[in-house]
């Protein structure tokens, strides 16, 4: 083997296994990993080591980026769930419309200010770029900061939907940059015509393979790898095609497909979940380091206080505006919006458009010096003829141009990368801190046991939006507890450490459901001696011994006695018994503190028929004393009621009940 090849083969592994320990830093110390994903880029990058630069690659980075993030957009978009879109869709839809208007004419507009020479066109495209936040930098900033749904779905919904909108955006300006100019009717036909495909080609190939994946025989002895490869081939297929027919079209093909895809009934979707996002790790890891070691330190000196003012107006002025205005009058706490204000990170998409728009215009930039070397006559050099004097007018004009385009390039470069590192370093690695200042993490729920009766308690309460940890020793029980998606907390539930650790501090609920009894018996004692916990619940595998748990204090589940009584609501309310079953599926009870001014002071005959869905208001819990209310019976705030009916149709009344719960 070539010696350059044999480098190049070792340097992408290495790149490759770095992004693996990234990620496990990433969940060891809960900081997104992109951080470390930069981090390890700059040092082996020219400012570091100087083992990645721009030659390392030669012309083949375009097409290891386009696909890299073919498969990051894809992925991102695969589990975006309309479900979840259904949390706030209004405010949604003007996140990623109004606000990401904001965005463009907001970052354009102050860079024109903090760099005055540059041309409106250039201003634009950085703009264009900055839109996208995207899922690669969202996504993992809420692994480790577990905020509510509606607000998860509204950031991971903009990042996906901006992703698509920056990239076009960023092709059309580019394309206008580099022909010289167009109509804004021109410009509207360019961006419709790039949507349009990738929206079109998208919604094809999700459709070929739902019915591959739906009726086809993918060879039932290995059917679920066929599917994986089959997506993956599909994902990469959309891009491709799209790509074909309109430069950056498939960025929005692949996104199309995703969505559409991830919202059908598929076979296989865990299998397809898990192989996409291992390969996404592994791509992303790759991207982002290869294009972080591109990174100059001079392009970002070269800005100076103009970098730091766009930093600033981008990050502290343009993002909170376009948050509050977007969405006003909607669900949102001020909190939480405060919040989704500070999370606005940029990432790959920026990241790589600017430096392949950057190598492109420096390219043109190269050929019109050759042409006005070839005006200049008289052996004229092209790499000094700019330099010279006596040029004529055409030469001159091709050399102000392309000096136009090689500062265009820098300040493309450095701002982009600038806006990047201050967004993720600060943003990502100060985000955790800023929801736990703002207080719009959910309080912990703390299962103690992580066996099937603690995974499958954490299956329902994760259901209804609860920010469940498990804490438990045993290391095959950890293992299954994390291969189905729970979060997981190492340690012995006894020990007071252990609990804090796990967030006891701000924790509402405690369940200790292990099958030893005194371990269950001395975890509830901990949590409520040492912690404020509103509620403390002990499972009791000996009925023996539920007498003695509640003489101490704890509220205690006998397991034998709540096994017996819904086998005799099987046998005595069968109906009841299958209802109660459908419980987090298609079913729901609940009970909320009415907090709302629309049902304080009313009677339940005019507050029900506004509940949504036929909900019913089955009991009232007053000064500790629980009733079946009758049509008269006046709500008072305070009032703890339990609701009855359709899963969503409950959700919804309980906002209706406790605006901002």
């Amino acid at each position: 083997m070539a010696a350059g090849a044999s480098t190049g083969l070792y340097l992408v592994a290495s790149i490759i296994g770095i992004g693996v320990v990234a990620q496990v830093l990433s969940d060891r110390f809960e900081v997104p990993s992109i951080i470390f994903l930069i981090a390890a880029g700059i040092a082996l990058g020219p400012e570091g080591l100087g083992l990645v630069t721009r030659s390392t690659f030669a012309g083949a980075l375009p097409s290891i980026v386009g696909l890299s993030v073919a498969i990051i957009v894809f992925e991102g978009a695969f589990h975006l769930r309309l479900e979840k879109f259904r949390e706030t869709p209004a405010a949604t839809t003007r996140l990623v419309t109004v606000g990401a208007a904001i965005a463009l004419f907001g970052t354009a507009g102050a860079v024109k200010f903090a760099f005055p020479q540059t041309s409106w066109e250039f201003a634009f495209l950085i703009g264009a770029l900055l839109v996208a936040t995207g899922p690669t930098v969202i996504t993992p900033i809420m692994e480790v900061v577990p905020v509510r749904d509606r607000v998860e779905a509204a950031l991971e919904t903009e990042g996906i939907v901006n992703d698509v909108t920056a990239a076009i955006l960023a092709v059309v300006v580019f394309e206008v940059i580099v022909t010289g100019g167009s109509t804004p009717a021109e410009f509207l036909q360019l961006f419709v015509e790039r949507l349009g495909t990738g929206m079109v080609i998208g919604t094809i190939v999700a459709g070929v393979l739902y019915y591959a994946l739906r009726y086809v025989d993918l060879s039932p002895g290995n059917a679920p790898q066929n599917a994986r490869l089959l997506v993956l081939a599909g994902a990469l297929i959309a891009f491709a095609a799209a790509d074909f027919v309109f430069a950056e079209a498939g960025v929005a093909a692949v996104a199309v497909a995703g969505i559409v895809l991830g919202n059908l009934d598929i076979p296989y979707e865990e299998d397809i979940s898990e192989f996409k996002g291992d390969i996404t790790l592994l791509v992303l890891s790759f991207v982002f380091i290869a294009l972080a070691a591109l990174l100059r330190f001079e392009d970002l000196l070269r800005l100076g206080l103009g970098g730091v003012f766009v930093v600033v107006a981008v990050a502290l002025v343009i993002r909170p505006a376009l948050v509050f205005l977007t969405t006003v009058g909607d669900r949102f706490t001020f909190e939480e919006r405060a919040f989704m204000s500070f999370v606005g990170p940029r990432g790959i998409i920026p990241a790589s458009v600017a430096t392949l728009f950057a190598v492109e215009l420096q390219s043109e930039a190269a050929a019109l010096r050759a042409e006005a070397a070839e005006l200049a006559g008289g052996g004229a050099e092209a790499a000094t003829v700019c330099t010279t004097g006596g040029l004529g007018a055409e030469a001159a004009a091709a050399c102000a141009r392309a000096a136009q385009l090689d500062s265009g390039a820098t300040l493309l470069v450095g701002t982009v990368f600038l806006v990047i590192l201050a967004t993720v370093v600060f943003e990502g690695g100060l985000a955790r801190y800023i929801a736990e200042f703002l207080d719009v993490i959910p309080m912990r729920v703390i299962v103690v046991g992580g066996g099937q009766v603690g995974r499958t308690l954490a299956d329902r309460l994760e259901d209804r939006g609860e920010n469940v940890v498990i804490v438990e020793v045993d290391e095959d029980a950890v293992e299954t507890a994390r291969n189905q998606g729970h979060t997981v907390h190492i340690g012995d539930g006894t020990d007071t450490d252990v609990l804090r650790s796990a967030g006891a501090d701000n924790c509402r609920i405690l369940v200790a459901a292990t099958g030893d009894d005194d371990a269950n018996l001395l975890t509830a004692q901990l949590a409520k001696s040492k912690f404020d916990i509103e509620t403390v619940m002990a499972r009791a595998n000996n009925p023996n011994n539920v007498e003695a748990f509640e003489d101490l204090g704890v509220r205690t589940i006998s397991s034998a006695v709540a096994t017996a009584q819904a086998m005799d609501n099987a046998i005595e309310r069968p109906a009841l018994a299958n209802w109660m079953g459908e419980i987090g599926r298609s079913g729901d009870v609940q009970e909320i503190e009415v907090t709302s001014g629309e049902m304080v002071g009313r009677p339940v005959h005019e507050v029900g028929p506004e509940l949504p869905g036929g909900v019913l208001i089955a009991l009232v819990a007053r000064n500790g004393e629980t009733r079946v209310p009758d049509a008269d019976f006046t709500l008072e705030k305070g009032d703890r009621i339990t609701l009855i009916g359709n899963r969503d149709d409950v959700r919804e009344a309980m906002e209706f009940c406790h605006p901002g719960e």
